[in-house]
Formats: structure tokens, C-alpha cells, sequence
């Protein structure tokens, strides 16, 4: 079954850098379109980031455009997201997806402190 396992979250000062990474089986992983997703509590989980599967196309929500990267490896059935200048409206729970196919991770928490 599809299954991704989200890691890399963990407490951070502003200003600071985390690097999250999904590792993925199941599927064809090269084959779909990734996505990252936050959602911080009594919030809706957002949209943050996306890459195709081919080409390697990028697409980030405005909240994170120039400061977050996301980027694959299909050898490693891997997703990451790189994360550079946190604050604490990073604060949240931080999930990959396989849009396509409907699977989520369980997530992995990420603190940014003041």
C-alpha cells in the first residue's frame, strides 16, 4: 500500500533552517507529482509546495515563495523540503501528499520560537 513517512521536523529559532523529507513506497513514485501541505493548529492544512514528476516543475504558495524549496529524488523515493528564514507562522504540522492518489503522511511537527 502507498504508504509516506514524513521526518526532519523538530524545534527552531527564528531565522533558522530545517530540511523535511517524505520517504515514499508503494507507487510508482517517480511517476507522480508531490506535494508539501502545513496545517497549524485551528487552522485548514495549506497548500505549500509542489513537483512534478518529469520535468521537475515547481510551485510554492506565496507564503513560502523564496524561502522554502522543495525538490525529489527519484533513485531515493524522496521528497524534501528545504525551509530558510522560519518564523512563527511556520509553526505548524508539515505533510507530504500524492495528490493524485489521495495519501498523506502522518505528518511531522515543526516549532519555530522566538
Amino acid at each position: 500500500q502507498v504508504q509516506l513517512v514524513e521526518s526532519g521536523g523538530d524545534l527552531v529559532q527564528t531565522g533558522g533552517s530545517l530540511r523535511l523529507s517524505c520517504a515514499a513506497s508503494g507507487f510508482a513514485f517517480r511517476m507522480y507529482t508531490m506535494s508539501w501541505y502545513r496545517q497549524a493548529p485551528g487552522n485548514d492544512r495549506d497548500f505549500l509546495a509542489s513537483i512534478t514528476s518529469i520535468n521537475l516543475r515547481t510551485k510554492y504558495a506565496d507564503s513560502v515563495k523564496g524561502r522554502f524549496t522543495i525538490s525529489r529524488d527519484n533513485a531515493k523515493n524522496t521528497v524534501y523540503l528545504q525551509m530558510n528564514s522560519l518564523n512563527s507562522d511556520d509553526t505548524a504540522v508539515y505533510y507530504c501528499t500524492v495528490p493524485y492518489l489521495g495519501a498523506w503522511g502522518q505528518g511531522t511537527q515543526v516549532t519555530v520560537s522566538s
